[in-house]
């Protein structure tokens, strides 16, 4: 009997959790119905409140490097600072305190902000700030400029601010810049973004890398989290890849500097300059420069990739290349000019000496000295006259035709028409016309490549522009040299072309080129501009003036081009003008690569034991001394900016002053130096001569306006 007694209990109680088990199951099942399909639009409403919808969070910008490892362009975060005082934490009283934390921390605070950006005093900081946490502002404007991240670094441990965003109420609205440290330097080659920044590249490289530059932007939320709304990462961006460039930092400011000065010297329209390594092809510096309406000059397009105009006697050294490699002429062929003026079925060839009598009989190497257009034309024609496609054929089979990948959008190709190709026009005069570098289309780039082929023994490579891509340190790909044609002629011709360059250096139309430092060895070009359809004198005859050559010739190191279109000043010769650029930059390159110290120079009683030291960068300065051995004095405490004075023994240093955001004193630096600090700031400026600053436009110490042009006059 107890038996069955406990056996019903048992099953009574079991029965009794059961359907309690039943009844929570079905208030569950019910609660489920109610919330998805009764209460939804409740807790729907109530969690868009919370959160928003998924946004994409950008990658940030890949760098832009030079080849020693200089940053030329990279993007860096800019903020605005804003205060919301609808903080709680500002307005409660900390335990054992008497007052709200805002009026404990708001005299530091202020002191703070005060030092730190430096456009008002403490108190107008502190009235500023109760004023905002009296009315409940929600978006407070701290500062009214931008600061950077280094800066926001500092502001973040701030008093108040060091407890954090929640706490203190700081907000931070964050602008990415893209910057370039050295300012307009190779601006064109480098290139722009779109102002959006979501477009990406405009132009150069950052137009051909853009896919690379970019990354791949991630994904976050916006959440609300402790009364504030914050971005929640859901899929972190991958930023975008580095660019190392084949440029040299160094190299790129000499060739930019002596192209303006001698364009501001002629009041050209526009004008470029290039240095390509004779060995490598790596492009070490691109100037490219336009004259705007007021006078002053801007990298406007890139002219050394895109122009597609005529060449002119530049590619006279071709035609007679192509006549001695095929054995139809020898270099010491006579050729009779008469008085410089010859006929080619009706129309006039003229040498730049008609008026003076001409040059009479000269030989074939004398033409390419003294760039006769009779002389080459008339040598070409003869030898090709019966045949005109062979001497195109030549052409073709150096690879002059052949069109080559930059990595710069928008880069023009060779054109070299055929007398067997129906879309061309060919006359009886285009052979002569032709050989002396019209009816031809170059960009300046391939008759760089042609004249370095001459330079590397024969062998053309292409001139490129990058050398590496990498992310996060690791190599994506790299970039070699790349041969177009492993022998441009016979090295017999070789060696009689390399003679006539050395030639028209010393006793032709480069005599100006002439270096005492270092040998040069080109060919000069002057030519008319086209006006297309309306020939070459429609409203005057203008001039397009050009060098290009090696050096040093006997070894060569560097090929350099300079072209300048439209000079009005002076008589156009490409000899005087564009050879001024060219032999400049040599002297220059040149002088950087000789590595020297002061007991290994000869001295004469008048040569100074200790030369000019320029200020600047204080460990570049140091490197410099330190290697030349040289005694340095002064204040050498942690200082990155230096001005320097030298005496007979020792080169004295101090620090260079300079408050924030105050145009600093740059005299006595070297146009690079100086031309970075003031664009860092914010300033344009303008270079007038060479060497070191000796006089600045704005005074140091004074408040500029962003974007105000400071003339720096070098000497």
């Amino acid at each position: 009997m107890t038996m069955n007694n406990d056996r019903r209990d048992i099953l009574l109680r079991f029965g009794i959790v059961y359907v309690i088990i039943l009844a929570v199951a079905a208030a569950i099942v019910f609660k489920i119905i109610d919330i998805q399909y009764l209460e939804r639009p409740i807790w729907m409403k109530l969690a868009s409140r919370l959160t928003q919808a998924d946004r994409e969070a950008p990658a940030n910008r890949g760098n832009i490097f030079a080849a020693d490892g200089e940053l030329l362009a990279s993007t860096l975060p800019k903020y605005y600072l804003y205060m919301d005082m609808r903080s709680d934490a500002l307005h409660d009283t900390l335990k054992n305190h008497t007052k709200p934390l805002f009026y404990e921390k708001v005299d530091s605070l202020a002191m703070s902000l005060s030092r730190k950006l430096g456009d008002k005093s403490k108190d107008e900081y502190k009235r500023s700030l109760i004023s905002a946490y009296k009315r409940v502002d929600k978006r407070f404007l701290l500062y009214p400029y931008l600061v950077s991240f280094s800066d926001m670094q500092q502001i973040r441990k701030f008093p108040l601010f060091n407890l954090g965003k929640i706490k203190s109420g700081l907000c931070e609205e964050v602008y990415a810049r893209r910057v370039r440290p050295f300012g307009d330097l190779g601006s064109r080659t480098i290139g722009d973004i779109y102002g959006d920044g979501a477009r990406g590249g405009k132009n150069g490289i950052e137009l051909a890398f853009d896919s690379l530059l970019r990354g791949k932007p991630g994904v976050f939320s916006r959440q609300r989290i402790a009364g504030r709304w914050e971005n929640v990462v859901a899929v972190p961006p991958e930023n975008g890849a580095d660019i190392f460039t084949t440029l040299d930092v160094s190299i790129q400011d000499i060739t930019e500097s002596s192209l303006l000065k001698e364009m501001t010297a002629l009041q050209a329209n526009e004008g470029c300059a290039v240095v390509m390594e004779v060995g490598t092809g790596e492009i070490k510096a691109v100037a490219n420069l336009g004259r705007l309406p007021d006078g002053s000059y801007a990298e406007r397009r890139n002219e050394a990739f895109a122009d597609q105009g005529e060449p002119g006697s530049t590619f006279k050294v071709a035609s007679i290349m192509a006549a001695l490699d095929d054995g139809l002429i020898s270099e010491n062929d006579t050729v009779d000019t008469g008085n410089g003026l010859y006929s080619f079925f009706g129309q006039v060839m003229k040498d730049h000496n008609a008026d003076r009598g001409g040059y009479h009989k000269i030989s074939v190497a004398q033409a390419i000295w003294y760039s006769s257009n009779v002389g080459v034309s008339k040598a070409i024609y003869n030898a090709y006259k019966n045949n005109p496609g062979a001497f195109v054929d030549k052409l073709y089979s150096m690879k002059l035709n052949q069109r080559m990948h930059f990595d710069i959008p928008g880069a023009g190709r060779p054109h070299i028409k055929h007398p067997n190709d129906k879309n061309s026009i060919w006359s009886n005069t285009s052979l002569p016309w032709m050989s002396i570098g019209y009816e031809v289309g170059m960009p300046p780039i391939y008759t760089l490549a042609f004249y370095n082929a001459i330079a590397n023994g024969g062998k053309m490579i292409r001139p490129y522009l990058v050398r590496s891509v990498q992310r996060d340190g690791k190599l994506i790909k790299s970039f070699t040299t790349e041969t177009i044609n492993e022998a441009i002629c016979k090295p017999t011709t070789l060696t009689k072309i390399k003679a006539m360059l050395e030639g028209v250096v010393t006793n032709g139309t480069g005599k100006s080129v002439a270096s005492p430092y270092v040998k040069i060895a080109g060919k000069s070009g002057t030519a008319q501009i086209s006006k297309g359809s309306a020939g070459y004198k429609s409203n005057g005859v203008t001039h397009q003036v050009s060098f290009c050559g090696y050096f040093p010739a006997d070894n060569p190191r560097y090929t350099v081009i300079c072209v300048i279109r439209q000079p009005q000043i002076g008589i156009a010769s490409g000899g005087h003008m564009a050879g001024a650029v060219v032999k400049d930059i040599a002297e220059l390159v040149y002088a950087k690569k000789i590595t020297v110290t002061p007991k290994e120079i000869a001295k004469t009683n008048n040569s100074p034991k200790i030369p000019v030291v320029k200020g600047g960068n204080y460990n570049e300065v140091q490197t410099v001394l330190s290697r030349l051995a040289i005694n340095f004095m002064g204040d050498k405490g942690n200082y990155k900016w230096i001005q320097t004075v030298s005496d007979a023994s020792s080169v004295q240093v101090r620090p260079m002053e300079n408050r924030r955001n105050s145009v600093p004193n740059v005299v006595g630096l070297g146009a690079k130096d100086a031309v970075y600090l003031l664009e860092n700031i914010g300033l344009r400026t303008q270079l007038v001569g060479r060497g070191k600053v000796v006089a600045q436009s704005l005074a140091a110490g004074a408040y500029p306006q962003k974007g105000q042009t400071v003339i720096l006059s070098l000497q």
